[in-house]
């Protein structure tokens, strides 16, 4: 499953991060990396940006962007 398909609230762990090299450079520098377990607090109304809480802060994404996310629901 993706970050994007994730409902508010619930706990997930970064299995793997996609995308283009750049883009993928970019999200692995701000600590979204494989193993690490997030908590979606937040979508915007249409969906589009998504909030979730990672390493202690507070990281915004686009939807495009969180279809890129594989991750894995923790209970």
């Amino acid at each position: 499953m993706t970050l994007q398909e994730l409902k508010v609230g619930e706990k997930a762990k970064i299995t793997s991060v996609g995308g283009e090299k750049r883009f993928r450079s970019r999200l692995l520098d701000m600590g979204v990396t494989p193993g690490v377990e997030l908590y979606l607090r937040k979508k915007a109304p249409l969906g589009d940006p998504i909030e979730v809480t990672i390493r202690g802060y507070e990281l915004s994404l686009r939807k495009a962007e969180a279809a890129l996310i594989e991750v894995e629901v923790v209970k």
